[in-house]
């Protein structure tokens, strides 16, 4: 790519650095947690981010003149490691916060997609805040699945005063 926009080139140097502490963070978690199916999915967001780190320095690269495309999801294995017995505690906490982390990175590749200039880097970026959430359904499956998750729901009273307080927008 030969010359970027300066706000391109702005963006993706902040969630470069973000992208070194997230990565280093989930590294640092596959070695804390216990369960199989969560020390997968965080590899899968590890590599993930890898491979955005690659796709962002590629744009970056003024020498590198070759077409830059995310690679999609599917192109990463599952590793199989063996479970081990350990603390359900932290495998929680770290499923809860990693779920966090994925959707605040798809939020933010989203964001800073619309403030780009450059079409392919937007559309890159597009598609890693797409990964990104992806991953964190995985993470919300697992999480789900474990019992963890909780979402209250509203009342039917509260749904009623709610439609009507608005029914009249559909008469407009």
């Amino acid at each position: 790519m030969d010359s970027l926009p300066a706000i391109d080139l702005g963006l993706m140097a902040e969630h470069l650095s973000a992208h070194e502490g997230v990565i280093n963070k989930l590294a640092h978690y596959q070695t804390i947690v216990t369960n199989l199916e969560l020390r997968n999915i965080l590899s899968l967001q590890e590599n993930v981010m890898h491979s955005h780190v690659w796709v962002m320095l590629a744009f970056i690269n003024p020498n590198y003149h070759i077409e830059v495309k995310v690679p999609l999801l599917s192109a990463y294995r599952e590793e199989h490691i063996f479970e081990r017995p350990g603390n359900d505690e932290d495998n929680k906490w770290i499923a809860l916060e990693a779920n966090n982390t994925a959707k605040n990175m798809s939020v933010e590749n989203y964001n800073s997609a619309m403030m780009m200039q450059d079409m392919n880097v937007k559309n890159a970026h597009i598609e890693m805040a797409l990964q990104q959430n992806q991953i964190k359904e995985k993470y919300a499956e697992f999480i789900k699945k474990m019992g963890w998750d909780f979402a209250p729901k509203a009342t039917n009273s509260s749904q009623v005063n709610t439609f009507l307080h608005f029914e009249h927008l559909l008469n407009q």
